[in-house]
């Protein structure tokens, strides 16, 4: 296992306090990423294909038009290259992760159903690629994700008297008991140890105060089960997770915050009973 002694030793203190921080994620690839071993760097990697997920999506839906914030592993030039190569039939390139192709495969052979939900199809595979990785510091991180996600779109699913089972993601033992329990709990009070906090989180009305709670959240995971990584790539990827924590508030607002409420509102009543998906 490779340890960072000085790039950790040079990282500066955040804190989630809405205070500015003198880092970016774009100083963190051009001065830490280099330095990383090929194993390590597969776990940032993760971290930088959730923008790259959202990237795709973006390209799918408005084409070379289509305008991209953040960059994640690729360029949006490689993006369309990868996109267009993988429409084509080609074999699929070996530094490209394969729950990308397993995407590109479902969205091809289902591209005229207007009722899917790309995001949570793209959300399933990642994280089933995610929580396999064979850090399990990492791959607990993620699947931690994945559970606050489910429970969330469950309770929120429940409330407008949608199919759960259609947009819980995963075949974990949480998302089985969120499929298929009619307890006002799911049965998982007691089974997770944050299950009353995100449950009391989806009762808040004030969106971007949720959104905030949750964020904390991440963010005491993070430190709690990290305390003894001091030097390896965990405690590099703990910094970058925050810096993404960081950057993502600063450009949020409460409009930004109630539209992608609404959108998903419309796109889990648009397509909950019009078709079901499963990896």
């Amino acid at each position: 296992m490779a340890n960072y002694y000085c790039q950790v030793a040079g990282l500066p203190d955040v804190a989630f306090d809405g205070s500015k921080v003198a880092y970016s994620v774009e100083r963190f690839r051009d001065e830490l990423y280099p330095a990383l071993s090929a194993r390590d760097a597969k776990c940032i990697d993760l971290l930088f294909l959730s923008l790259d997920n959202a990237n795709i999506l973006e390209i799918l839906k408005h084409g070379e038009e289509a305008k991209i914030e953040q960059v994640g592993c690729y360029t949006k030039e490689e993006l369309l290259d990868i996109i267009s190569s993988a429409k084509d039939g080609d074999s699929p390139r070996k530094d490209v992760p394969s729950y990308l192709y397993r995407f590109f495969d479902y969205y091809i052979a289902n591209e005229a159903n207007e009722n899917i939900i790309w995001n949570d199809v793209m959300s399933a595979y990642y994280y089933e690629y995610a929580t396999k990785t064979s850090n399990r510091f990492v791959a607990a991180w993620f699947a931690f994700n994945r559970n606050v996600n489910n429970i969330l779109v469950a309770f929120t699913a429940r409330k407008y008297r949608m199919n759960i089972a259609d947009v819980v993601i995963g075949d974990d033992d949480v998302a089985e008991a969120l499929r298929t329990s009619s307890a006002r709990d799911f049965e998982l009070t007691g089974a997770l140890d944050y299950f009353e906090a995100v449950q009391r989180m989806s009762e808040n009305s004030k969106l971007q105060e949720r959104e905030h709670q949750l964020d904390e959240l991440r963010w005491r995971w993070l430190d709690d089960n990290s305390v003894f990584n001091y030097f390896t790539v965990e405690r590099l990827f703990v910094f970058l997770q925050k810096l993404m924590i960081i950057e993502r508030w600063d450009s949020l607002d409460a409009d930004e915050g109630m539209k992608r409420y609404n959108q998903m509102i419309a796109e889990l009543k648009s397509g909950m009973d019009s078709y079901s998906f499963e990896i």
